[in-house]
Parts: structure tokens; sequence; C-alpha cells
């Protein structure tokens, strides 16, 4: 093996292993996600193996620092990054260009090993989907703590009305849930909703249909376990927008947060007159989900009144979803209000469980 060979491949280890390093310290540091970490420890130990099939400390003694004409030559860009999502990026693709390099060139040596590193490139390309997934979850949605659920039938007064008192009321989201009306009747209600809410920087969100959402200029779509897959609707939508999805027990939890969810609905917390729930997950799911340290908000949701709130914040929650309680009132305005009170302040990321 060349000088000049052994020299490429000891380059591009480092490489791989640094971008690997970084990568695996997010997911496990940053996001507490141990299944994703893991994945990446198993291939840096996976590179570690190939590294030995072509004899480290031959490539180690081959290495001249102080005559590499690349350490001196650094990009404009890359003492800048705009966010952990370009900084992410940044790593994801040192990792797999480094790979290539490896593979390119271990084919001189050792083509079984050169086969090894391309399993592993593809490897790579998968996990820094579901890395950079994971850190487009969240986003907005982090901020919101009340979120009121929209459906005409059940208001007390016009739609209209009750969704400017809602607004008033102080408000953070508003899902329009409407599943008997036609698209275009749909379409056009969105889009109120969206150009009502923009106003006082409420989110508008849209129930099931990401097709309307998407027309109708919306933030997010809402999806239950039978709805499209979260997964898929991230593929089509993309990172940035909010994606939420109805869960009842942790592995449901847990899938959402793996697809790319932004939030994940967890209840039903109470008997509701919203929806007929046959089980009651209760407060003591939601406390599961806080405990699991997910990087998403957990958003309680199901017969949430200002009088069991506090059952919800006892085990963490910050951020419920409500309905009846606030649309079928007299006054959806107070109601709001009485909500957002009995939340208490809202605690930073750093320290709400569950809050990314």
């Amino acid at each position: 093996m060349s000088v000049m060979v052994r020299r490429i491949l000891d380059a591009n280890f480092n490489r791989a292993g640094e971008a690997l390093r970084v990568l695996e310290d997010y997911a496990r540091l940053g996001r507490s996600d141990g299944e994703l970490a893991g994945d990446f420890k198993s291939l840096r130990h996976d590179l570690a193996a190939a590294l030995r099939q072509f004899g480290p400390l031959d490539l180690i003694l081959a290495r001249d620092t102080l005559h590499d004409p690349g350490v001196g030559l650094t990009g404009r860009l890359e003492w800048a990054r705009s966010d952990i999502q370009e900084l992410l990026s940044a790593n994801a693709q040192r990792l797999s260009q480094a790979l290539r390099v490896l593979e390119e060139t271990g084919k001189l040596v050792s083509p079984a090993a050169a086969a090894a590193i391309k399993t592993m490139r593809y490897r790579a390309y998968t996990l820094e989907q579901r890395l950079l997934r994971l850190a487009a979850a969240g986003g907005s949605f982090e901020r919101v703590r009340l979120y009121v659920l929209l459906t005409a039938a059940r208001c007390r007064r016009s739609w209209e009305e009750t969704l400017e008192a809602i607004l008033a009321g102080g408000a953070d989201a508003v899902q329009l849930r409407e599943k008997e009306l036609p698209d275009a009747e749909l379409l056009s209600r969105a889009e109120t909703l969206v150009k009502r809410c923009r106003p006082s920087g409420a989110l508008a969100i849209i129930n099931d249909r990401l097709d309307i959402a998407l027309a109708a200029g919306a933030q997010g779509v809402h999806l239950g376990q039978h709805d499209l897959p979260c997964a898929a609707a991230r593929k089509i939508a993309g990172a940035d927008f909010i994606i939420g999805v109805s869960t009842e027990h942790l592995p449901q939890a847990q899938a959402a947060v793996r697809d790319g969810a932004s939030y994940v609905a967890v209840g039903a917390m109470f008997a509701s007159s919203t929806k007929s729930k046959p089980h009651l997950a209760g407060p003591a799911y939601a406390e599961a989900v806080i405990q699991a340290r997910w990087p998403v908000p957990a958003v309680a949701i199901g017969g949430i009144t200002p009088e069991n709130i506090g059952q919800l914040r006892a085990v963490g929650i910050t951020t419920v979803a409500v309905s009846s309680a606030v649309i079928a009132a007299d006054d959806p305005q107070a109601v709001c209000r009485r909500l957002r009170e009995a939340l208490g302040p809202h605690a930073t990321s750093d320290s709400a469980p569950g809050a990314g």
C-alpha cells in the first residue's frame, strides 16, 4: 500500500469518525434518543473494525500534518452555522463524503473492506434522515401552551365569533376539526382560520387533512392513528411543517417521535363529550410520556377543564388541547384565560421534562 493511499485512508477515517461523534452526541445528549444514538455508535464501531483491516498504525505513520496543504485551507462558511440543522447537515455530509472516499480508495487494497464501507455509507444516509427529522421536530410548536380544537357544531356561538373569542383569550394554536364538510367548504374555512390567526401569532392547524392544510397555508396538520402516517406526511410537507399525532400508549408515542412528529397528543385524559373513548389513558399516561423525555412537546387532550387541569400540571404537562370546555362555553374568551392562568408560567425548554 503506497504512502499516498495510506494518507488518503487515514484522513478519511478521521473525518468519518469525527463526524460520527458529532451526530451521535447530538442524538444522545441533545435529543436523549437512545435508539438513534445506539445506531450511530454501532456505525462508529463498524468503522473502527474496517480501519483495523487497513492497519491503523501504518496509516498513522504515513500522516504528515505539518506538510499537508489542506490544513490551512478553510472555507468562509466553515466557521458559521446558522442553526443546529445546518450543523448536523454539514457533519452528515462530511461523513458520507469520507465514507465514499474510503470505499473508492479501499478498492485498491481490499475489495471486501470497500464493500463493507459501501454498506456503512447507505446506513449513514438513513441515519442522517432520521436525525434531521428529529432535529426539525417541535419547532415553532414548542411555545404552545393552550391549544383549542374548533368544531362549528359544538360552538355555542357562530364558529367565527368563537374563533375570535379563542384568540382574544390567548390561545396559542387553533385546530380546525371538521370531519363532515365538503372539501371546498373545508378549504374555505381553513383559509379563514389561517387569516384570522395570523394577527395574533396563533398557529393554524388542520385536523386529518394534510392536503387542505398545505393548500390553505396552515402551519400544521394533526393526524390520528388511522390517518396518513406521520413519516409519509413529513416527506410531503417538509421539515418545518408542524405535524401532531394522537397517541394512547407509549409505543404509539415513541413511533410518532421517531417518524418526525412535532408534538404528540396524549389522551384521553378524562371523559369527554367531544369524542367517545372506551379507554381513558389518564394522567398516568401523560406522566409516562413526560418521564420518557422525548424531544417534542406532549400535549394532554380529552375532557380537560380549568377544574381538572391541576392534575396534569402535577405530572409535568405544560401544554393542553381543549375543545368543548372552551367552544361550548357562554364566554370562550374567559375560559381560555382561566386555562392559561391554571397552566401557570411556561417552563423553559431546559427545565421542562419532555419539552425538548
